[in-house]
C-alpha cells in the first residue's frame, strides 16, 4: 500500500504518542539506568518506546529502511537509502533519568539526504510538534491543534538556546560574538528546535557531538515552520552521513534573505550580524 506524506505523518504521530505513553508508564513504576558503550544512559523506556515505533513502521511499511538509535547501539547495521526513517525513541534520557520533563520521542523521514517530515512528541507535557517541509508545521496539545511558524529575531535581540547537558560555553561565546543577544535559555533534547519552530526563540548553535536521529525530526519541524538547520559553512545539514554523526551546526528561526550576499555578513569564522541579528552564508538562504 502506498502512503502519501500526510498518511506517513499521521502514522508517525500515532506511533510517537504510543511510544510516549510507554515511556510514561515506565517512569511511573520506576526503572534502572544502564550505560551504553559510549557511556550515555539507556533505560527500559528507551527500549520499550523503540520497539513500539519499529513494529508500527515495519507493519505499515514493509521493506522500509529504519535507522533507530538503540538498534544501532546494539550492532544492527543498516546503510542509508534514498528514503529512510530515523528514530530516536527517547531523546533526552539524561533529562528523563533526572526527573525533568524535557525528553522527547522523535520520528523523521529522510529522502535524498534531507528530512522531509517529522514528529517530536513531548510525553510529559502532551505537546506534539510535527510538519512536512514545504507544507507547514503544527503543534497539538491539550488545548487543540494549531499551526506554528518560526519568527524573525525581534529588535531587542536574539533568544539563544543552549543545551543543559552538553555545554560548550567557550565555543558558543565565540559563535555569538558580535550578535545582539537578548537572553539565553536552556532546554534539553530536541525541544530547542521546537521552541524555535513555534516562534519562541531564534538561534541554537550546537558545537558538540550529535547523531542524526537526535536532529532529523526536529529539523523537519523547524524547516516546515520556516526555520533552517545549517552546517557552520551555511550549507543545509544533511543525512545519511558516515556513522550517522552530525558535524557542528546551528539552527535558526526565519533566515534573512533571499538575496543577502555573503560579503555583507562576513565569513564562517566570524560572521557579522545582519539587520535582524541573523546571518547568512553563500548567497540565498531561503533554499529549503
Amino acid at each position: 500500500m502506498h502512503m502519501d506524506d500526510d498518511a506517513l505523518l499521521a502514522l508517525a504521530r500515532d506511533l510517537a504518542m504510543k511510544a510516549g505513553q510507554a515511556i510514561l508508564d515506565v517512569r511511573a513504576r520506576g526503572f534502572a539506568v544502564a550505560s551504553k558503550a559510549d557511556y550515555s544512559p539507556v533505560t527500559e523506556a528507551d527500549h520499550a518506546a523503540e520497539a513500539i515505533i519499529l513494529a508500527g513502521l515495519r507493519a505499515a511499511l514493509p521493506g522500509a529502511v529504519v535507522v533507530a538509535e538503540e538498534e544501532v547501539a546494539a550492532g544492527h547495521v543498516v546503510g542509508p537509502a534514498a528514503e529512510f526513517w530515523l528514530v530516536d525513541p527517547l531523546d533526552g534520557t539524561r533529562e528523563f533519568t533526572a526527573g525533568r520533563d524535557e525528553f522527547t520521542v522523535n520520528i523523521a523521514l529522510v529522502r535524498d539526504g534531507r528530512p522531509v517530515l517529522g514528529v517530536v512528541h513531548v510525553p510529559a507535557t502532551g505537546e506534539t510538534f510535527y510538519g512536512i517541509v514545504g507544507r507547514g508545521a503544527a503543534k497539538s496539545d491539550a488545548s487543540g491543534r494549531r499551526p506554528i511558524a518560526a519568527r524573525r529575531p525581534p529588535p531587542e535581540g536574539l533568544t539563544v538556546l543552549a543545551s543543559r547537558s552538553h555545554a560548550n560555553a567557550a565555543g558558543e561565546q565565540d559563535f555569538l560574538r558580535g550578535r545582539k543577544v537578548a537572553q539565553v535559555a536552556n532546554y534539553g533534547s530536541s525541544l530547542k528546535f521546537c521552541r524555535m519552530a513555534e516562534g519562541k526563540a531564534d538561534l541554537y548553535p550546537r558545537l558538540g557531538r550529535t547523531m542524526e536521529w537526535d536532529t532529523a525530526a526536529a529539523q523537519a519541524v523547524l524547516e516546515a515552520a520556516g526555520g533552517a538547520v545549517r552546517n557552520l559553512d551555511g550549507t543545509p545539514l544533511g543525512y545519511g552521513k558516515p556513522g550517522w554523526e552530525n558535524p557542528h551546526f546551528y539552527a535558526t528561526g526565519v533566515p534573512e534573505g533571499p538575496g543577502v550576499l555573503a560579503a555583507e555578513v562576513g565569513g564562517v569564522s566570524g560572521p557579522e550580524p545582519t539587520r535582524y541579528g541573523d546571518w547568512a552564508h553563500k548567497g540565498r538562504v531561503s533554499d529549503f
